[in-house]
C-alpha cells in the first residue's frame, strides 16, 4: 500500500500597514554588517521592497492577537523603511508585504533566515555586473545603482573578462580570488592559459609571480622611453596592460619593439629642430655610454638678460611663494591646492631662467650637439661640444733672426743641417764657407766669424744640452715651492681633462678618466652621475675658452677655487673598475684605502640598494639567501629558500629595500651592518619564533562599506549585499 505523501502549508502573507510593525527582541543578528541603513533605504526608494518581512503576531497576556506584528527577522529592512518614514518619502500606514508565522519561536525564524540563505559566490557577481554592461549601462550607471564606487565596477568588469577556463577553475575553487585578480593585467586569453599551466607545476603560486610572468618582454611606464614617447605609442596603436588591483605606476607597454620605434622616430623629430639651429654635428641616441662627453671641449655660450617682462615676472612668483608659505607657516601640512601651486610656481621660475643659451655662430660652425633622453622622460640637449679634429689649428710661433730673417720654431734650416754634416765640428760657427782666412791663407775652423755675417740658430744638440741644464734647475726650485708645483699641475690636469692640449704644459702627466658606458648601463642617468656632470660643466663654464689664457685665470683664482677645481680634476682621473681582463689588485686596494679616507657612503652617497636588475637577478641563489640573512636572518632566508631562482630575487629585493646592505665590491673597509638593521633581525627572529605567519584576507580591490565578508576555501572575499535579499536578518 503506497504511504501517502503531507503536504505542507506555507505561512500566509498579507499587506501590514507600517505602523503596526514593531522590531522583535528574538533577533539573533546583533552585530552591524553589510549595507548601511542609509544605503539601503536608498535602494528600497530605487527598487522597491524586493523580499517581504518575517513577522509574528503580538499577543496579550491572554494569548489574543493585539493588532500589532513583531518583526524577528528583517530588522534593518525595517529601519531602513523607518528611515523613508521619517523623511517623508513613506506613508507611516504603507502597506507593508510580510509573512506571518506562527509556529515554532521568533528565535528560530531568525536564525534560519540568516544561516540558510546561500550567499552569491563572486563570480555570479561579477558576470551579472557584465550582464548589465552588455545590455547597455555606462560604468557609470551600475555604480549609481549599486551603491559602489565606478572602480568597484571596472574591477568586477576586468575579473568577468579573464579567460573562461581559468573562471572555471576559480567556481570550482581551484584558484585564488588574489590569483585571479592578477590574470586580469594581461587581456590575452590564450597567455593567461599558459601561465596557469605553467605554475601549476611551480613551487610559487604567488599573484605577483602571475604578474610577472604576463608581464614578461612589456615596459614598464616609468621607463623613460615610455615617458618621452608614450603617446606616440597609444597613438600607434599600442597595448597598455594595466592592474586594476594594485599600484601599477601607469602598467606595461605590451608591444616593447612598437615602442623603441616611436621612440626613435620621435627623438629624430625633435632633433630636426636642432640640427636648424647650424650645429655641425648633431648625434642621435635614446642613451649615451655615461662620460660621451669628457674630451670634448664645451664652448661657452651667453646667458640673455632677462627683459622687462620676464624680470617682473619672478619677482611676482616669488612674492606669491612667499605669502603663500607665510600664510602656512603654522601648519604641518600644506593644502593640496596650495602645494600644486607652489609646485606650478617653481616649475614657472625654472622654465624662465634656463632659458637658450645664445652661441657665437663661429663656435656652431664647428661644435656639435648629443640628443637623447634623460632618465624622466624628457628631451636631453647637450650643446656646444667640439671634437679635437674640430679645432682651430694651432699656429706655431714664428721666430726670427737678427739678419731678420723669420722661420717656424719648427722648421729645419739649412745653416743647422750643415752643423750637423759629416766632417764638421758641432757649434754655431763651424761652417767653412764663413770661418775667417789666418794669415798663412789657410782657414781656422775655431776663428768666430765677421760680426757682419749676423748670429746664427743654435745647433740642436747644444739646445738639448742648455733645455736639460734649465730642466733640472726647474725641478729643484719647484719641488721648493709647492704652491706654484701645484698650479702647474692644475694647469696640466686640466688641459688635459678640458681642452685635450696636453702639449701646452711642459710636465709629464698624462691624466685619464675611465668611460663607464659598457661597464654600467643607465649609469648616466643616475642622481650620482648628474651631480658628477654638473659639478665638470660649472668648472668648464668658468674656464676660458682659449687654453693659452688658461695659466692666467688659475692664478687669478682665489685658493679655495683653485683646490675645489683640482680636487675635481683628481677625481676624474679614479679607476676602480675591477674587470676580468685587466687585474690591478693593488690598485683596488689603494681605491679602498682612498674610500676609506674620503668616508665613502654608498647608500647615502651613490644611492645604490639591492635590485633584481642591478644584483639580485645575476648571482647564485646562495648569494641572494646571504644576503637576505645577513640582513633579515635565518628564518626569513629560510623562508624564500625552496623558490626559484628568479622569484626569489624577486622576493629578495622586497626584503632588502631601505636596508643599507651592501654586497663586498661596494663595502668600505670596516664596513659594519647598521645597528638599526641588527636589531630588527633580532626582532624579527623572536617573533617568528613565538608566532605563527598570518596571511591577510584577500579583497576585490577597492570595496566600499557594501560588503559582506565571505569565506571561500582559505580565503576571506567581500561580497556585496546588493540588495535587502542578500542583507537578510
Amino acid at each position: 500500500m503506497a504511504k501517502t505523501v503531507q503536504k505542507i502549508t506555507l505561512s500566509a502573507s498579507r499587506d501590514i500597514p507600517f505602523n503596526q510593525l514593531v522590531l522583535s527582541q528574538a533577533n539573533v543578528r546583533r552585530i552591524k554588517a553589510g549595507v548601511s541603513i542609509e544605503e539601503l533605504a536608498l535602494d528600497i526608494a530605487r527598487r522597491s521592497l524586493l523580499q517581504s518581512l518575517t513577522v509574528r503576531p503580538v499577543l496579550d497576556a491572554d494569548g489574543a492577537e493585539t493588532g500589532m506584528f513583531e518583526i524577528p527577522a528583517g530588522g534593518r529592512r525595517f529601519r531602513a523603511l523607518e528611515l523613508l518614514v521619517k523623511q517623508k518619502r513613506l506613508g507611516r500606514t504603507a502597506p507593508i508585504p510580510c509573512v506571518v508565522r506562527t509556529e515554532g519561536t521568533a528565535e528560530e525564524d531568525s536564525l534560519a533566515e540568516n544561516v540558510q540563505r546561500a550567499p552569491l559566490h563572486p563570480l555570479d557577481q561579477f558576470r551579472a555586473f557584465l550582464t548589465l554592461r552588455e545590455k547597455g549601462l555606462s560604468e557609470e550607471e551600475i555604480a549609481a545603482a549599486f551603491f559602489v564606487a565606478v572602480t568597484v565596477v571596472k574591477q568586477r568588469l576586468r575579473l568577468a573578462a579573464v579567460s573562461p577556463k581559468l573562471l572555471d577553475v576559480y567556481a570550482e575553487d581551484g584558484m585564488t580570488l588574489d590569483q585571479l585578480m592578477a590574470f586580469t593585467v594581461s587581456p590575452d586569453h590564450e597567455r593567461q592559459e599558459q601561465v596557469w599551466e605553467a605554475i601549476q607545476r611551480s613551487y610559487n603560486k604567488e599573484p605577483y609571480q602571475i604578474r610577472r610572468l604576463l608581464t614578461e618582454g612589456a615596459v614598464r611606464s616609468s621607463d623613460k622611453r615610455a615617458q618621452y614617447a608614450g603617446a606616440a605609442y597609444a597613438a600607434a596603436g599600442g597595448a597598455v596592460m594595466r592592474d586594476l588591483f594594485q599600484p601599477d605606476e601607469g602598467g606595461w607597454l605590451q608591444d616593447a619593439g612598437l615602442l623603441q620605434r616611436v621612440a626613435c622616430e620621435t627623438l629624430e623629430h625633435d632633433a630636426t629642430v636642432i640640427r636648424a639651429e647650424g650645429w655641425k654635428w648633431v648625434e642621435v641616441a635614446i642613451d649615451f655610454p655615461y662620460g660621451h662627453t669628457y674630451g670634448l671641449r664645451l664652448i661657452a655660450g651667453e646667458q640673455p638678460p632677462l627683459t622687462e617682462a620676464e624680470g617682473a615676472k619672478i619677482e611676482a612668483l616669488r612674492a606669491e611663494a612667499e605669502q603663500l608659505e607665510e600664510a602656512h607657516a603654522n601648519q604641518d601640512e600644506l593644502p593640496e591646492a596650495v602645494e600644486r601651486r607652489l609646485n606650478e610656481i617653481e616649475t614657472a621660475l625654472i622654465a624662465i631662467e634656463a632659458r637658450p643659451v645664445i652661441y657665437d655662430a663661429a663656435d656652431i660652425a664647428r661644435a656639435g650637439a648629443f640628443v637623447s633622453i634623460d632618465g624622466s622622460g624628457r628631451l636631453r640637449v647637450e650643446r656646444g661640444y667640439v671634437r679635437a679634429e674640430d679645432e682651430p689649428p694651432v699656429a706655431e710661433p714664428e721666430l726670427s733672426d737678427p739678419d731678420g730673417d723669420s722661420f717656424s720654431s719648427g722648421d729645419t734650416r739649412q745653416e743647422a743641417d750643415d752643423d750637423e754634416g759629416a766632417g764638421s765640428q758641432h757649434g754655431p760657427h763651424s761652417d767653412a764657407a764663413h770661418a775667417a782666412p789666418r794669415g798663412d791663407g789657410a782657414t781656422s775652423q775655431l776663428e768666430a766669424p765677421e760680426e757682419d755675417e749676423g748670429i746664427r740658430p743654435i745647433p740642436d744638440r747644444l739646445l738639448t744640452e742648455l733645455t736639460a741644464y734649465r730642466t733640472l734647475a726647474l725641478r729643484d726650485v719647484l719641488g721648493a715651492d709647492p704652491a706654484t708645483a701645484f698650479l702647474a699641475l692644475l694647469h696640466v690636469l686640466c688641459l688635459k681633462l678640458f681642452y685635450r692640449y696636453g702639449s701646452d704644459s711642459c710636465l709629464e702627466i698624462e691624466p685619464k678618466s675611465v668611460m663607464f658606458g659598457n661597464h654600467a648601463p643607465g649609469l648616466t642617468d643616475t642622481p650620482l652621475a648628474a651631480r658628477v656632470d654638473a659639478r665638470h660643466r660649472s668648472w668648464a663654464e668658468q674656464l676660458p675658452e682659449d687654453a693659452g689664457t688658461l695659466w692666467d685665470a688659475l692664478l687669478a683664482f682665489d685658493t679655495d677655487s683653485r683646490e675645489a677645481l683640482f680636487a675635481h680634476c683628481v677625481s676624474l682621473t679614479v679607476n676602480a673598475v675591477n674587470e676580468a681582463w685587466s687585474r690591478r689588485p693593488k690598485a683596488i686596494a689603494h681605491a679602498d684605502r682612498l674610500a676609506d679616507a674620503v668616508s665613502l657612503d654608498m647608500v647615502a652617497t651613490g644611492g645604490w640598494e639591492p635590485t633584481v636588475d642591478n644584483f639580485l637577478g645575476r648571482v647564485t641563489k646562495a648569494r641572494i639567501l646571504e644576503a637576505v640573512r645577513e640582513v633579515r636572518g635565518d628564518a626569513l632566508a629560510q623562508s624564500i629558500d625552496h623558490l626559484k631562482k628568479g622569484e626569489m630575487a624577486v622576493r629578495a629585493e622586497e626584503l632588502l629595500a631601505g636596508t643599507g646592505w651592501l654586497p663586498e665590491p661596494l663595502r668600505a673597509p670596516g664596513w659594519q651592518m647598521p645597528a638599526m638593521i641588527v636589531e630588527q633581525i633580532t626582532e624579527t627572529t623572536e617573533v617568528i619564533a613565538t608566532t605563527t605567519m598570518a596571511v591577510e584576507p584577500s579583497s576585490v580591490g577597492d570595496m566600499e562599506t557594501s560588503v559582506d565578508p565571505v569565506e571561500i576555501g582559505s580565503d576571506t572575499v567581500m561580497i556585496p549585499a546588493d540588495d535587502h535579499v542578500i542583507a537578510a536578518e
